[in-house]
């Protein structure tokens, strides 16, 4: 195959992730806007409640669905590459999500008490909240891999944007005067993935019936074959390394709130707000971690490899520049900018700022290097540079002897991220 009968891919890869950028740049500012409005409406302790309920729906939805999305994206882009046709991947892939959606329903009823008088506080409104949102995001996941994998990157921004501007509407209700409570706020994130599915149902149905159509082809059954043991083989290994992610981003505020006794929940709001720095960027990242996978992936079966590692190491450049710029402005107003955002609840220090933006910059750059493994497909390989890293930022959480359980987080977040960015730059090296 000549190199020079195909388009450039980084092109397109810029192409896709400039598309999406526009949509979830703006989503990343919604999504600030709706913490910074329940912030400023409701008591200490009501929003460190909202806090631990968004970590607690993302930390189960990603572990539990995006393992399908990369799942979705990459064997998609896969078979496109090989001119591949037929949808079974697409009832693989369901299957999985029903059967993770269906786990989680039962597991989440037999916890009910753990969970309502225990995570939350006796509050059943968060409890079923988080019950409505987990289940309803099963269907937001799938259509994200569906759409990325066929590079539909325009509908995939206008799904996570309009889910963004659903959830923040909530909090402008509550804000404004209409109606009051943590409870309004909260509901906000269950009626988000319902909204934001109304783009792209009428895509589904197009994508699908044009593969019916065209599903008697001279394919070899090496090429058509995708079973379910494919498919639990990828998600499983991709399960571990969403455990470790959701860990490194959520992990702090939860363990601060449960070994702080009656302050946890507030301190818990606060070292989320700290952490933000770290997650805000990760809204925008998607556009770059949703388009390269494909990209890549479509380069690995084509035997691009130099246009694979330029593509890698543009994206490896740019999150450093980012980064740095981050980390000089947490340095120069990091305490102003969080007070202006979050209110005066707390003191921010800037070296610690600064940190948490240097550890975002790793772990944004070891979030690339994940790609780069799935797209190769050393995908069980990645997983247990995640692992070990997560153990390792684990480890630093409970360490007895620091002054400060906010320092502490910063501080380990930063580790972690080194560690899992030079874990997985050698196996990318390799």
């Amino acid at each position: 195959m000549s190199a020079s009968a195909e388009p450039a891919p980084p092109a397109g890869y810029g192409r896709g992730a400039a598309i999406l950028a526009v949509g979830i740049g703006v989503t990343g500012l919604v999504t600030y806007a709706y913490f910074s409005l329940a912030s400023h409406t409701l008591s200490h302790s009501s929003y460190g409640g909202i806090t631990l309920l968004w970590s607690a729906v993302f930390i189960v939805v990603s572990v539990l669905y995006r393992p399908v999305e990369q799942l979705l994206s990459r064997t998609i882009a896969d078979r496109d590459a090989r001119g591949t046709t037929g949808n079974e991947h697409l009832r693989v892939a369901a299957t999985i999500q029903l059967a993770l959606g269906a786990l989680f329903a039962v597991v989440a009823l037999a916890l009910h008490g753990p969970l309502e008088h225990g995570l939350f506080g006796g509050s059943s409104t968060l409890y079923w909240v988080m019950i409505a949102a987990v289940l309803c995001y099963a269907a937001s996941y799938f259509a994200r891999g569906f759409l990325a994998g066929h590079r539909r990157f325009g509908l995939y921004g206008l799904l996570v944007f309009l889910e963004a501007l659903s959830r923040v509407a909530f909090a402008v209700v509550a804000a404004v005067g209409i109606a009051e409570g943590q409870s309004v706020v909260a509901l906000g994130i269950a009626a988000a993935p319902l909204f934001s599915l109304s783009v792209v149902p009428w895509a589904l149905r197009r994508r699908i019936r044009a593969g019916a159509e065209t599903a008697v082809t001279d394919a070899t059954p090496e090429q058509a074959e995708f079973t379910l043991a494919h498919g639990v083989g990828f998600a499983g290994a991709v399960l571990l390394i969403m455990i470790s992610e959701q860990t490194f981003l959520n992990g702090g505020p939860l363990l601060v709130k449960a070994t702080e006794g009656h302050r946890g929940a507030a301190l818990a709001g606060f070292a989320f707000n700290v952490l933000l720095i770290a997650r805000a960027p990760l809204q925008l990242f998607q556009a770059i971690q949703t388009s390269i996978l494909p990209h890549l992936t479509k380069l690995t079966v084509s035997g691009q490899s130099d246009p694979f590692r330029r593509s890698v190491n543009v994206t490896l450049r740019a999150i450093a520049a980012f980064a740095g710029i981050v980390a000089l402005a947490m340095l120069a107003f990091g305490p102003q900018i969080m007070r202006l955002a979050f209110g005066a609840g707390g003191e921010y220090g800037r070296g610690g700022l600064a940190l948490v933006a240097v550890g975002m910059g790793l772990y944004l750059s070891a979030a690339t290097l994940n790609q780069a493994a799935l797209a190769r497909g050393r995908t069980r390989q990645a997983a247990i540079c995640w692992v070990g890293s997560a153990v390792a930022f684990v480890i630093v959480l409970l360490l007895p002897g620091f002054d400060s359980r906010v320092l502490q987080v910063e501080i380990a977040y930063l580790g972690g991220a080194m560690l899992l960015c030079g874990l997985l730059y050698g196996l990318y090296v390799r």
